[in-house]
């Protein structure tokens, strides 16, 4: 007896025997059954993408409109830090429209090829963001070296101007994309932020040169602000990794889940215990579940009791649950 996950969205229904299964809007019971937590996540998770395109696009034409100021700007008083920050914010856009393309595909509906739809989408553009912008840091941390062996004069009025518009858009973005849980958005949340780290940087650093005259402070704030960079960039590129490995959730604990299992009445063993993430905010489990006596136990109540569980305290809504009595002989090795 099974409950398995299904791609989101459909609605459900259901037919008595021993199997309770979720096949595209179909809720089945025949002797093993497959799950979604509440019917209003599916349409909730639609909601949060539709909000994060928007987002996505607002932040895309601003990032655009002010990369360009300040590549002029940059190239105009010849500040590195303000051509780093430039020179970010146009891989900023491509790693935009990559998101805005992610999520669309996402919302692609699933088909009998793609199972899960196009979900983790999300996931690969999250790590191809990360790692532009590992590559993005490299290439800064060179020109900033290069500008220690020579350092060379700044205009600091006109850098100052354009760093502080760039601050006030980058802002604005982040303040748009930081209400979500998508790891992709998340991605494109680290560009603009190190793009507002940059401004800040460079707003400093003209502050320092005007009362010092000390040029070698502009390639010293460069790389400061892209080890801030670094460090966000790693942790993006292993949770994206992590994910593809089908790592189990960092908020998920896989031996409380399995105590949980173990609580409901009627189960008497768990074993081959798996949970993974789909994509951002979309958790599955699979698991056998032996129970004590088949005869006694309604099987309809533990995988009801089950699902609900697993949502409640672990928001796991993609369930596929085998149920076993203890006299079953398994093919395979059990784990």
């Amino acid at each position: 007896m099974t409950t398995s996950a299904h791609p989101p969205g459909k609605t459900k229904h259901g037919h008595g025997g021993g199997h309770d299964h979720d096949h595209h809007g179909h809720d089945h019971s025949h002797g093993h059954g497959h799950g979604h937590g509440p019917s209003g996540r599916p349409s909730q998770l639609a909601d949060e993408r539709r909000k994060d395109r928007k987002r996505l696009l607002f932040a895309l034409v601003l990032t655009a409109t002010i990369a360009l100021a300040e590549a002029v700007g940059g190239y105009l008083t010849n500040s590195l830090a303000l051509m780093s920050d430039a020179g970010h914010m146009l891989t900023d856009i491509s790693a935009l429209a990559l998101s805005l393309l992610a999520l669309w595909f996402a919302g692609k509906p699933a088909d009998l090829k793609k199972t899960y739809g196009y979900y983790r989408m999300e996931i690969l553009s999250a790590l191809f963001n990360g790692m532009l912008l590992l590559g993005l840091t490299a290439v800064i941390v060179y020109e900033a070296w290069q500008r220690f062996r020579e350092p060379a004069p700044v205009q600091l009025g006109p850098m100052a101007v354009v760093a502080l518009v760039g601050l006030a858009a980058n802002l604005a973005a982040l303040g748009f994309l930081h209400r979500t849980h998508s790891m992709n958005v998340r991605g494109a949340f680290l560009h603009v932020l190190g793009d507002a780290l940059s401004s800040v940087g460079v707003l400093v650093g003209a502050g320092i040169m005007a009362l010092t005259g000390w040029y070698v402070v502009d390639p010293l704030i460069s790389i400061l602000i892209s080890i801030v960079i670094v460090v966000g960039a790693i942790r993006l590129v292993r949770d994206a990794v992590d994910v593809l490995l089908e790592a189990v959730p960092a908020h998920v604990d896989l031996e409380s889940v399995k105590t949980l299992l173990m609580q409901v009445r009627g189960v008497s063993a768990v074993h081959d215990l798996h949970v993974w993430t789909i994509s951002s905010g979309l958790y599955a489990l699979s698991a056998h579940l032996v129970v004590a006596d088949p005869r006694v136990c309604n099987n309809d109540e533990i995988l009801s009791s089950v699902k609900h569980e697993l949502f409640d305290r672990f928001g796991i809504d993609h369930t596929t649950i085998q149920i076993e009595s203890e006299t079953y002989a398994h093919l395979g090795e059990v784990h």
